[in-house]
């Protein structure tokens, strides 16, 4: 089992905060919530209590992916954000980096459940998995490296979903220690997936936002 080793913290990559919400950047390599253990106790949301001590969970990103992230202030405003990420009222965008040249824009429906002999692994179950659906857009092919950039949307949000979705359709992600294989996992310092897009009616004001972060990559 690899030595949890996060980014050295050296201040927020803060987007937007108010007296409701507070959205940052996680960096790659951050878990978003404590993990089990005190050596996995400093995460992207010990970070923000620091600064804003109400700040609670609402959604999360797998480790190893970078991007934006939402914290509501205070239970009420948890709650409400998390209602609307269940009912699909946030819109959510990510860009990837996978193994292979994306000939068209596509989805991919296949039901996904976790892996128990080989945790933390999810895969492709169609007795048991619950329904998971991604859709997919080409960005650019580069030749030089096979590989194709694509944006991504998780309809649903299942652990590792895009990165086994992408993996089961033969695109495995660059920098995927996990679902990349002995090609592809490689070919990055890091997974190449990070959550670039939020957009959203604020839970108090019911103004849109969208909130837009470059990929690092």
């Amino acid at each position: 089992m690899s030595i949890y080793q996060p980014p050295a913290h050296t201040g927020l990559d803060l987007v937007h905060a108010d007296d409701h919400i507070v959205v940052v950047i996680k960096p790659a390599g951050l878990l978003a919530v404590p993990g089990r253990g005190e050596d996995k106790a400093d995460c992207l949301l010990s970070r923000v209590q620091l600064e804003y001590p109400d700040a609670m969970t609402v959604h999360r990103l797998d480790m190893d992916t970078s991007g934006l992230v939402i914290f509501g202030r205070g239970p009420l405003m948890q709650r409400d954000l998390s209602v609307a990420f269940m009912d699909r009222q946030v819109d959510k965008r990510y860009v990837a980096v996978v193994g292979g040249e994306i000939a068209a824009d596509g989805e991919v429906n296949l039901p996904l459940i976790v892996d128990w002999p080989n945790r933390p692994l999810h895969h492709v179950n169609f007795e048991t998995g619950k329904p998971s659906h991604t859709r997919f857009w080409r960005v650019a092919f580069d030749a030089a490296s096979n590989s194709s950039r694509v944006d991504l949307e998780p309809v649903t949000g299942r652990t590792h979903q895009l990165r086994i979705h992408m993996q089961a359709i033969g695109h495995p992600m660059l920098g995927d220690t996990l679902y990349g294989g002995p090609e592809w996992s490689p070919r990055a310092p890091r997974l190449l997936l990070h959550a670039r897009l939020l957009s959203l009616q604020h839970p108090v004001s019911g103004a849109a936002m969208t909130f837009d972060a470059p990929a690092p990559f």
